[in-house]
């Protein structure tokens, strides 16, 4: 091999693949061949534009942030510009959400962070915060290397209300998750950082939201996008015209070989450090393919690495097959000349007892998803982490115990929906038990020392997200692009 002719093979066509993709070609050069191997029918994975009553739908992500934590525009954004986007970035018209509390709507409290407040006054409208637990031991709230449930902290120093009302939906809407089961660490990664050096947890989140604060201004100064939006850049952003247009224009600015409904079965180091894929279907005997590869970028769910990893490092196989998901469905439903609030849509609790736990209102949140017909675009969301038994119901079934709820929180009868479609997503979302960051490390060096030539992408390793999974998958494309042109340049040398 020489320069120029890598050979480099993505497992996975979901975001976290395409943006591996991308950044090998930015790495490697036009003379590398960069093969994407997708056992689906379509590229994107979660990130998939529909149809609905005539519009776009979105059937899966539908926003991603639009900034950086630590400054600067998002990877998502980043990404978008280098596959030409920049011109069709959009933003909502409105990020304000209600909460459900008894039956009703109420303001979301501002200024928390996951719902986590600095002072019991910012929430008292919905949750009371008992005070005199977080009392000052004279330690740090967690020990170096500590991690925890973000709902074991917050119950301990605030309370249940605060966990039960206002973080739990909020987790519930990003991770379909509970926050006495998700990591800290995972979840709020800045709270995790006060709390290794704050001694309460009203120290921690003040600390955490001044140096998200300083990365705001940061970005902020960086003219990315905040001239002429009052209080500052945009939070969030889509692309006109659907999420799946992102993925096409990345897959075409890889220019890569895309190789859809090809499941890899196996991987086979070889001795100069490539690899041979085996790929085809499972009932393909003789037929599957053996394909050749400098290196590989595994960007796909855990379970389906751990399976690939079986032969080739049991331990890390074995910390991936351990991580969990869980399942949602998104129901879709188009509602002629409905009147709804001025509200991007609504959290609900798990202790309220619905079905259904977020709604998003696409045409009050999106002024580009406003239609002249009058028909808004609703979409409601059901599934957590250990209620499989609630989406075993059918698709006619989601819509009308939705359509219901719905209707009863907004004080109505919503009109019939003219047009509606469930979207499910089995094993969609994966759940980060304590410590997670630390083993998923842990693996991934011991993987990286005995196969430098391998890495890992995507949300089940560094958070969910468009744009962590967009930096999920080019750090690991930078890994493995840097060995390939590491070995290049010693035969070259030889």
């Amino acid at each position: 091999m020489s320069m120029g002719n890598e050979r480099v093979a993505v497992v996975g066509g979901g975001i976290a693949g395409l943006a591996a993709a991308l950044r090998l070609r930015e790495r490697l050069g036009p003379g590398a061949t960069i093969t994407i191997f997708e056992q689906g029918a379509v590229l994107g994975g979660k990130l998939r534009t529909g149809e609905l009553a005539g519009g776009p739908q979105e059937l899966g992500a539908e926003t991603f942030l639009a900034g950086d934590p630590g400054g600067g525009e998002s990877a998502a954004v980043s990404l978008a510009r280098r596959a030409g986007l920049g011109d069709r970035l959009v933003h909502p018209g409105t990020t304000q959400a209600a909460l459900v509390i008894g039956g009703t709507l109420a303001d979301i409290p501002g200024g928390t962070l996951m719902g986590v407040p600095e002072d019991a006054a910012q929430v008292a409208s919905v949750a009371r915060v008992v005070e005199e637990r977080d009392a000052d031991q004279g330690r740090p709230l967690l020990a170096d290397g500590e991690d925890t449930a973000i709902g074991a902290l917050i119950r301990r120093r605030f309370g249940d209300e605060v966990v039960d009302r206002l973080v739990d939906p909020l987790l519930g809407g990003v991770y379909a998750g509970r926050a006495d089961e998700l990591s800290l660490e995972m979840t709020v990664p800045a709270l995790a950082r006060a709390a290794h050096t704050e001694r309460t947890l009203t120290a921690a989140v003040k600390a955490a939201k001044a140096a998200s604060a300083r990365a705001r201004a940061a970005r902020t100064g960086s003219g990315n996008g905040a001239a002429g939006r009052p209080g500052g850049p945009p939070i969030f952003a889509t692309v006109d015209g659907g999420l799946t247009r992102l993925v096409e224009a990345v897959a075409d600015a890889a220019k890569a070989e895309v190789r859809l409904g090809l499941p890899v079965r196996a991987l086979e180091p070889t001795g100069d450090g490539g690899w041979v894929l085996t790929v085809g279907a499972a009932n393909a005997g003789d037929a599957a393919e053996r394909h050749r590869a400098d290196a590989i970028v595994l960007a796909v769910p855990a379970k389906a690495a751990a399976r690939l990893l079986t032969g080739v490092d049991a331990s890390v196989s074995g910390v991936l097959g351990r991580l969990d998901y869980a399942s949602i469905a998104l129901i879709n439903m188009a509602l002629p000349a409905a009147a709804l609030p001025n509200l991007s849509g609504l959290l609900i609790p798990p202790v309220e007892g619905l079905l259904i736990k977020a709604a998003t209102f696409f045409g009050v949140k999106w002024p580009h998803l406003r239609r002249a017909d009058g028909v808004v675009q609703v979409r409601a969301s059901v599934g957590r982490h250990g209620e499989e038994h609630l989406l075993q119901r059918d698709d006619a079934e989601l819509v009308t115990a939705a359509h219901a709820e719905l209707s009863r929180l907004l004080g109505g009868a919503l009109p019939a929906p003219v047009d509606t479609l469930v979207q499910r997503w089995g094993g969609a979302l994966p759940q980060y038990a304590p410590g997670h960051r630390a083993r998923i490390t842990s693996a991934r060096e011991t993987l990286r020392a005995a196969h430098p030539t391998i890495a890992l992408a995507g949300a089940a390793y560094d958070g969910v997200g468009i744009p962590l999974c967009v930096r999920s998958g080019e750090n690991a494309a930078d890994d493995v692009a840097d060995v390939v042109k590491a070995s290049d340049m010693s035969r070259e040398n030889a």
